[in-house]
């Protein structure tokens, strides 16, 4: 039997035609060419001949890429493997060297550093390279910045000094280096310490580079209370300092789940037809790094694309994870997790989590892919054509030269602020930014307080007498509603257009954000979506986000000043001057409240009196937390 592509016009090639005959219905993989010979797909099967046929048979394809490389395909190599699973290995090694036009690429040809230890050295040292290779060293990474991984160098050196110096250096030393005087070296060199007794050290940085903290915490408080039961005190003293310097950084480093896993979270974001990937790497439930890659007028669907990465991501020179959480669902799925395990040698979890903590990694994975996608898309550089067509789309009497976006922010209700930004001709006008402490509203109610913020903006003398041509709220109908009738009620709904803009709401089961914002219009059921319209969508969502980054300040710089009152404002006689002096003297608060009365009035400007005032108000509150 022959077969033909999809087109009736278009013939199938004799040499192309042979071979599609004899496809076998084993697993294996097959490499479309083009007539040149050029590899245009490398694709797999589990049973060949079935799936290969799938291509020309369909008579229509959804997919425009299934489409345009059918009608390219001219001839056909296959190679038959013994399983499924080796013949997915065999897809990813053939894409990563011929790098087809059809397949997902992974175009990130750069090496990243990683850090090499070798623990079958006497005394292992950490060293960066670009290459990672089989020879038995262990290999931490991979690190996008070199600033990065010299900073994580720098920290290493600092909690365990373990050597610095290149072996022909260590062999020719005859006299400890500048290091050992530092303390940032054992001294190895001067036969100070045996391979014995320098292994803890090792064994404890690799426990941090991976990600081991807690085992390592545990280690180091064993090895102390033993150095102190046996009287060694200053050997005690050196695994506190290591264990407080272990809690110090952990302190840096965001926690994000309690379930204490290894993790991967692999998110995607969509714009037309460009994708945002995202990983954010979790180690033991903290942060410790993300990645972002941006594929650009893909023809392939999210699906296709997070399987195409994975494949070509993770392999012998990646560390893979415990579990890995994806934002799109695979037909492969369940082998993609055996061919994991198999790599990591131990058993990998691939999933969408759809509910908890899961759910909310992923969401902000794919919130990172959206930030990166935006951040490498061309942005339109001249505005007018965009204040143009959002005239035409709004129907407007007259050009939005003045356009305003109201926001609010808080948490919890606690510290509710306001913000008010202003662009002419797509341009910021920053002197004409306003924001507003809300008054009125003190339980937790966001309409009431956006109602507050837009009644103020237009009662306010300053600014009563200028309106915009176009005013924006963040919001949807509801908010739109609110707003007009807050116009009504101050008789310039006719005087001032408004909108409402939000973003598409989620379905129950999705995971990834919004991928269109809505605009919604006064006397309209419908909004608009503005996917298909990128530059009245990125003017618009300029404006939000300009509004939203203003009102988010505000209520940080509220919140931090709450946070920084300390027990001395409540003392009468020391305003700012006299309590930067009081700290700068004692360093802190704590301090200040373990003074005497007498070296508290040591402090320029304070006279016996008012110390002794500060000694009686910081000794009555000594269980107050200090948060200077």
């Amino acid at each position: 039997m022959h077969y033909a592509f999809c087109e009736p016009e278009m013939k199938t090639p004799a040499t192309l035609q042979n071979k599609l005959d004899s496809l076998p219905s084993s697993p294996g993989v097959y490499l479309m060419k083009d007539s040149q010979g050029k590899i245009l797909y490398v694709g797999k099967g589990k049973e060949l001949r079935k799936r290969v046929l799938s291509y020309f048979r369909e008579k229509e394809h959804s997919s425009p890429k299934i489409r345009v490389l059918v009608e390219k395909v001219s001839d056909l190599d296959f190679i038959t493997t013994g399983s499924e699973k080796e013949a997915l290995i065999l897809e990813s090694n053939l894409i990563k060297h011929h790098r087809p036009r059809y397949n997902v690429v992974l175009r990130d040809d750069k090496r990243y550093l990683v850090l090499r230890l070798d623990p079958q050295e006497d005394y292992p040292r950490l060293t960066l390279v670009r290459r990672i290779r089989n020879d038995g060293a262990l290999y931490f990474g991979p690190y996008a910045s070199a600033h990065a991984v010299r900073q994580t160098l720098k920290v290493l050196h600092g909690m365990f000094p373990l050597r610095q110096c290149s072996g022909r250096k260590f062999k020719s030393r005859q006299r400890p280096c500048l290091n050992h005087q530092m303390g940032r070296c054992l001294g190895l060199c001067a036969g100070t310490i045996t391979p014995e007794e320098y292994a803890p050290v090792v064994e404890q940085a690799v426990l941090f580079l991976k990600g081991r903290t807690r085992d390592l915490q545990m280690k180091l408080r064993r090895e102390m209370e033993q150095a102190a039961d046996e009287l060694e005190f200053e050997k005690a003293a050196m695994y506190r300092d290591r264990l407080n310097a272990v809690e110090k950084s952990l302190e840096k480093q965001l926690m994000v789940s309690s379930r204490f896993r290894d993790q991967d979270v692999i998110g995607t974001h969509e714009d037309g037809e460009n994708l945002g990937l995202a990983v954010l790497f979790v180690r033991e439930g903290r942060m410790v790094g993300s990645r972002a890659f941006v594929f650009k007028d893909s023809k392939s669907s999210a699906s296709e694309i997070v399987r195409g990465f994975i494949l070509q991501y993770y392999d012998q020179s990646r560390s893979i994870p415990e579990e890995i959480l994806i934002s799109e669902s695979m037909v492969e799925q369940d082998l993609l997790a055996e061919w994991l395990s198999d790599l990591k040698e131990k058993r990998v979890i691939l999933r969408i989590p759809k509910r908890g903590e899961g759910r909310r990694l992923l969401s902000m994975a794919c919130q990172n892919a959206a930030n990166y996608l935006m951040s490498e898309m061309p942005r339109p550089t001249d505005p007018l054509p965009a204040l143009e067509r959002l005239q035409q789309k709004l129907d407007l009497e007259s050009f939005p030269h003045r356009l305003e976006c109201v926001d609010i922010s808080n948490f919890r209700g606690q510290f509710p602020v306001g913000s008010l930004v202003v662009f002419e001709d797509g341009e910021p006008v920053k002197s004409a930014y306003r924001r507003y402490r809300i008054r009125d509203v003190v339980q937790i109610d966001d309409p009431a307080m956006m109602a507050e913020v837009i009644r103020r903006r237009f009662t306010d003398e300053r600014d009563s007498k200028v309106l915009p041509d176009l005013l924006v709220v963040d919001g949807g109908k509801a908010r739109l509603n609110q707003t007009i009738a807050i116009l009504d009620d101050l008789e310039l709904k006719e005087m001032v257009p408004v909108v409402a803009l939000a973003k598409k709401q989620r379905l129950a089961n999705q995971i990834e954000p919004a991928k269109s914002d809505r605009l919604y219009l006064a006397g309209r059921k419908t909004p608009l979506l503005l996917d298909n319209d990128p530059p009245l969508k990125f003017l618009l969502g300029r404006l939000r986000d300009e509004a939203h980054r203003f009102a988010i300040e505000y209520y940080q710089k509220r919140h931090r000043k709450s946070t920084l009152h300390s027990r001395l404002d409540d003392i009468r006689g020391i305003g700012p001057k006299r309590r930067r002096a009081l700290i700068q003297y004692f360093g802190s608060v704590n301090q200040l409240a373990k003074a005497t009365t007498e070296e508290i009035s040591q402090v320029a400007g304070v006279s016996s009196k008012l110390a002794e005032e500060i000694f009686s108000a910081l000794k009555s509150n000594s269980s107050d937390k200090v948060t200077i």
